[in-house]
């Protein structure tokens, strides 16, 4: 009888509707994020940057940005896995999973190296170390982290397309999206923002779709 009274009072753990709301936090706060570090360190890894003044308070407030568009991006990875339940395909999950944590993994060390420039830049740093650590930099986020983005968005715009879980047209233009990243983004930094953007497009979608209460 203790067992069943036990049983009754467990309930079937859900996701709620408003975690949808994570991957907009995520567009904000990386779009932000990303405007306040181009605004200061350009595409050239040798252009001189203001460490001192206005541009070191932009690159911190974009490095306080940083971890908590990472860890809403974490939920939007939840909230999208939720969403697929019985229909998530293990190869395609795995590839948008793994490529989603890799993206997190190259931002996290992108940011990392800003900020130990930012904290050694008026003290001990040399014009040649700080060359190679921006020049680290832009190669872990814009080489290899965004790429990663092209290929998180490349899978999940597969499994929608394979499940129906959205309209084709999301996933043609998601598409074409990845691959503007893959190639555009050696020649401008800029275009990163589009990532952002579609992960929130996505996530409106999700919370307009889903309706209240569903699993």
């Amino acid at each position: 009888m203790a067992g069943d009274a036990h049983a009754r009072r467990l309930r079937r753990l859900t996701t709620p509707r408003s975690a949808a709301v994570a991957g907009i936090v995520f567009a904000v706060l990386f779009a932000a994020s990303l405007v306040l570090l181009r605004s200061v360190i350009p595409d050239d890894p040798f252009a001189h940057i203001s460490w001192t003044g206005g541009g070191r308070t932009r690159i911190g407030a974009a490095l306080v940005l940083a971890p908590m568009a990472a860890i809403a991006f974490l939920w939007f990875i939840g909230v999208m896995r939720d969403a697929l339940g019985d229909y998530e395909d293990r190869f395609f999950a795995s590839v948008f999973f793994g490529s989603g944590l890799l993206f997190l993994a190259m931002t996290a060390v992108s940011m990392a190296i800003a900020g130990a420039i930012l904290t050694i830049a008026q003290e001990v740093a040399t014009d040649d170390l700080i060359y190679f650590g921006r020049s680290l930099m832009l190669q872990i986020s814009n080489v290899w982290g965004v790429r990663m983005a092209a290929v998180f968005m490349i899978s999940l715009a597969t499994i929608l397309l394979r499940t129906g879980l959205m309209p084709r047209w999301t996933s043609m233009l998601t598409y074409l999206v990845a691959a503007t990243l893959i190639i555009v983004v050696t020649f401008s930094l800029w275009v990163t923002l589009i990532f952002p953007a579609w992960v929130g497009v996505v996530s409106v979608m999700v919370l307009v779709a889903r309706p209240r209460g569903a699993s």
